[in-house]
C-alpha cells in the first residue's frame, strides 16, 4: 500500500478526528477515500506487527491493540456508511462505492488471518484466560467461533474464493439497496383535482401539497415514501387511486416497476448463490445453518417448528379477521371482491365502525414535541436517568442530539433524526456511531453514541406557519422500539468494546429491548404524559383510550400471520431454495403462501424486490428474530405487569432489575441467560399469546 501523504493526515481530514464527535458539518465525499486509505494503513501495520510470531500474546499486547486499530476503521466506515442511507447523493454514493470493496477485502482479510487465528486459539488454551474477566473469555470465544466462519481454516485456494465471494456479495447488497432508493425517489404521482382525494386526511394533504410546490407543480405530490402513499391506501375513497399507489409500491424495483436498471431480481438470485456458496466452503448445508451458528436457535428446523406453531395458533384468528373484513366491505362499502389495495382502506372503515374511533382522530393527541417529552419522561423514571438537549454537529437541519445522565455522569448520546425526505433510506433503525469502552492505561471511559433514525412525516407549513408533527399511534410505537434499541446500546455497563452495548448480542435476542419497550404504548399512565390534541392541547381522553386498548388486537391473527409469512419465506429462501435449480424465488414465495396465507397479495406484488431486511441489512435467514424477541420481550414485560396488579407499571424497581440484568451486561453473556436472571426462569409464549388477544 503506498504511503500517505501530510496533506491527509487526522488534523487535515474531518473524518479522521476521533477526538470528540464526528465533524457532520465539514465531512464531504472527498474526504471518505483518503480517510479509509489511511486508516487501513494504519490497521495493517499494525496486524503486521501482531502477526510476527514472536509477539507476545496477552490480552495488552495483542488484543487491546488490534481493537484500537478496528475500531477506528469500523467508525469512520460507520459515518460514511451512516451518510450514505440519510443523506444520499451521487458524489457520496460513488465514494461509497469506492471505497466498500477495500473494507469487505480488509475485513475478509483479518477474518481469514491464520496467524491472528492462532493466537487467539492460545489465548483460549494458555495460563491467562481463567483470569480474564467473563466479558473479555467472552470475546476471546466469539473471535475463535468468527475466524472459523471467515474462513480462517479454508485451504488457500477455497480462502481466495470466499474473499471474492464477500466483495461481490457487498456490491450485490449495495445495488440492491440502492435500487430500491432509486425507484422510491423516481416515483412522483401528481393529483390536481382535490375531489380525487376524498376521504384522505387535511393533513396528508396538506404535506402532498407543499411537496408540489416545492416542485413548483400545481395540486398534490404523493410518492412511495411511507408518510406519503399510505394515507392513500387507508383513506383514499377512490378505489383506482389506492390501486395505482399499491401498484407502483408494490411493484418497485422489479421487472414490473418503472426502470429496468433498477430491477433487484437478478440481485436476490446472485445474492442467494453467494450465500449458499459461502456456507458450502464453510462445510455447512446451507447458509440458514451460517447464519443461526451466532444465534439463539439451533437449527433451521427449529425456527420453521416455531414459526409454523405460531402460524397455527394464529391461523384461526387470521381467519376470522378475513371473514369479517369480506363480509363488511361487501355489505357496507360495496366493495364485493376484496383487493390487496382494498385491505387496509376496508380495515380502517371496519375499526372506525366497531370501536368508533380512527386513526386519524387518535393522530392528533400525538404532536411530536409531546411524544418524545413523553418518552423521556418514561425513560427517566424506569432507569432513573436523566435525558436533556446536548450540542453536536448534524448532517440536516431536522436532526437534534442528546445526551443521557445518571446522577451528573455521562451515560451516551444520541442523535434523533425523525422525518422523511428525498435521499434518506426508508424505515426506521437504530445504528453505533460509537460504542463503550474504556481507554487504553485509563480509567477514562469511551461513552456510547447512537444513531435513532426514522421515516415519519415532517412538520407542514401551514398559511406561513409550522404546524408540529403528528404521529400515528403505529409511528408512536416505532419511535419506542428504535429508541429501546438505543437503550441496549447507550445503558451499557460493560467496558469491553466487542462485548458492549448491542455488540455480541446474539441476532435473535437483539429486538427484546426494543420489543419490549412497544408495551408501554398500551399504558393509560404513560400516555397521558405524552399527548396533547394538536388545537386544544389536552391530553388523550380516557374513552377513547379505552377504545383504543379494546382495538389493540384488531386483526392481530393477520398481521401475526403476514410476519410469520415474511419470516418463513426468508428462513426457506435460505434453507429449501437451489438457486440452481428449477423453481424460482417467486415460486418459493407462492409455495409458502399457500401453507401460511389466509390473504394472498395479487401476482403482480414483488414485495422480495424491496425486502431491504434480508437483502441489504442483517436479517438474512433472520427475520424470524421479531416473533422469537418477541416471546422474550412480552415475557419479560409480563413481570411489570405481575407487580402493577392493574396498576402503574412504571417501576423504577423492575425497571433497575431490567437494566441491571438486560441492558447493562450487553453481549457480556449468553441472552437466555440475562433473560433468566431477569425473570428467574426460561421464557414461554403464553405472554405473547394474551398480548396478542390469542390465548386461549
Amino acid at each position: 500500500m503506498t504511503s500517505i501523504s501530510a496533506t491527509l493526515l487526522p488534523q487535515d481530514n474531518p473524518l479522521l478526528d476521533f477526538s470528540g464527535l464526528a465533524c457532520f458539518d465539514k465531512i464531504q465525499p472527498q474526504h471518505v477515500t483518503p480517510a479509509i486509505a489511511y486508516l487501513l494503513e494504519q490497521a495493517t501495520v499494525v496486524v503486521k506487527q501482531l502477526e510476527a510470531p514472536d509477539a507476545a500474546v496477552t490480552w495488552a499486547s495483542f488484543v487491546t491493540p488490534l481493537e484500537n486499530a478496528t475500531e477506528k476503521l469500523g467508525r469512520a466506515w460507520g459515518i460514511v456508511g451512516h451518510l450514505n442511507a440519510v443523506m444520499d447523493s451521487p458524489e457520496l454514493r460513488a465514494a461509497y462505492n469506492e471505497n466498500q470493496p477495500k473494507l469487505i477485502e480488509f475485513w475478509t482479510s483479518l477474518s481469514q488471518n491464520l496467524a491472528l487465528f492462532e493466537k487467539y486459539k492460545a489465548l483460549k488454551s494458555g495460563a491467562e484466560f481463567a483470569d480474564l474477566s467473563p466479558a473479555r473469555q467472552k470475546i476471546i470465544n466469539n473471535a475463535v467461533r468468527d475466524f472459523r466462519l471467515g474462513g480462517a481454516e479454508l485451504a488457500d485456494a477455497d480462502k481466495a474464493r470466499f474473499a471474492n465471494i464477500q466483495e461481490k456479495y457487498g456490491a450485490l447488497t449495495t445495488k440492491f439497496s440502492e435500487n430500491v432508493l432509486d425507484a422510491t425517489n423516481d416515483y412522483a404521482l401528481f393529483i390536481t383535482d382535490e375531489a380525487e382525494l376524498a376521504g384522505l386526511p387535511d393533513d396528508a394533504k396538506q404535506v402532498a401539497r407543499a411537496a408540489a410546490q416545492q416542485d413548483a407543480k400545481e395540486g398534490y405530490k404523493f410518492t412511495l415514501h411511507f408518510p406519503s402513499y399510505f394515507p392513500i391506501l387507508q383513506y383514499a375513497d377512490n378505489r383506482d387511486l389506492r390501486e395505482k399507489i399499491y401498484r407502483a409500491n408494490a411493484t418497485k424495483a422489479s421487472e414490473l416497476g418503472s426502470k429496468a436498471d433498477w430491477d433487484n431480481t437478478q440481485n436476490i438470485v446472485d445474492i442467494l448463490k453467494l450465500r449458499n456458496e459461502e456456507a458450502r466452503l464453510l462445510g455447512l448445508k446451507n447458509y440458514a445453518e451460517l447464519s443461526l451458528v451466532p444465534k439463539m436457535a439451533q437449527t433451521p428446523q427449529e425456527v420453521i417448528d416455531f414459526l409454523e406453531d405460531l402460524g397455527q395458533r394464529a391461523r384461526p384468528f387470521a381467519e376470522k379477521d378475513l371473514t369479517e373484513l369480506r363480509s363488511f366491505a361487501k355489505d357496507q362499502l360495496g366493495i364485493a371482491s376484496l383487493e390487496a389495495w382494498d385491505s387496509t382502506y376496508a380495515s380502517e372503515k371496519l375499526r372506525e365502525q366497531r370501536y368508533a374511533f380512527s386513526e386519524q382522530e387518535v393522530k392528533q393527541y400525538f404532536p411530536e414535541p409531546k411524544v418524545v417529552q413523553g418518552l423521556f419522561a418514561l425513560v427517566q423514571k424506569l432507569f432513573s436517568v436523566d435525558i436533556s438537549i446536548d450540542a453536536a454537529p448534524v448532517w440536516h437541519p431536522d436532526v437534534k442530539f442528546f445526551k443521557i445522565e445518571k446522577e451528573g455522569k455521562l451515560l451516551g448520546q444520541f442523535y434523533l433524526d425523525l422525518y422523511a425526505r428525498k435521499g434518506k433510506r426508508g424505515g426506521a433503525w437504530m445504528d453505533d456511531a460509537r460504542a463503550r469502552r474504556r481507554l487504553e492505561n485509563s480509567d477514562a471511559i469511551q461513552t456510547p453514541i447512537a444513531y435513532l433514525t426514522c421515516n415519519f412525516s415532517a412538520p407542514a407549513l401551514v398559511d406561513g406557519k409550522v404546524k408540529p408533527a403528528l404521529f400515528t399511534h403505529d409511528e408512536v410505537i416505532t419511535l419506542f422500539h428504535e429508541f429501546g434499541h438505543g437503550l441496549h446500546h447507550m445503558l451499557t455497563q460493560v467496558d469491553e468494546i466487542g462485548v458492549s452495548g448491542i455488540s455480541g448480542v446474539e441476532w435473535d435476542a437483539v429486538e427484546l429491548p426494543s420489543q419490549f419497550m412497544e408495551n408501554f404504548c398500551w399504558e393509560w399512565d404513560v400516555l397521558q404524559n405524552m399527548t396533547a390534541e394538536a388545537t386544544s392541547g389536552q391530553p388523550l381522553p380516557r374513552a377513547l383510550f379505552d377504545k383504543m386498548t379494546a382495538a389493540k388486537n384488531f386483526q392481530s391473527g393477520l398481521q401475526t400471520l403476514r410476519q410469520v409469512e415474511f419470516s418463513l419465506v426468508d428462513m426457506h429462501l435460505h434453507d429449501k431454495y437451489d438457486a440452481y435449480g428449477t423453481q424460482t424465488v417467486q415460486e418459493l414465495i407462492n409455495q409458502v403462501r399457500a401453507q401460511i396465507s389466509v390473504l394472498t397479495p395479487p401476482p403482480f406484488n414483488r414485495f422480495q424486490h424491496s425486502f431491504s431486511h434480508i437483502f441489504a441489512g442483517g436479517y438474512a435467514a433472520g427475520y424470524y428474530s421479531y416473533k422469537w424477541a418477541e416471546v422474550l420481550s412480552a415475557d419479560a414485560y409480563s413481570a411489570f405487569e405481575e407487580i402493577a396488579d392493574g396498576g402503574n407499571v412504571v417501576s423504577a424497581e423492575t425497571g433497575s432489575k431490567f437494566q441491571r440484568e438486560i441492558l447493562a451486561v450487553g453481549g457480556s453473556r449468553p441472552a437466555l441467560e440475562s433473560f433468566k436472571a431477569f425473570r428467574g426462569r426460561e421464557p414461554n409464549i403464553d405472554a405473547l399469546l394474551r398480548h396478542s388477544g390469542m390465548a386461549a
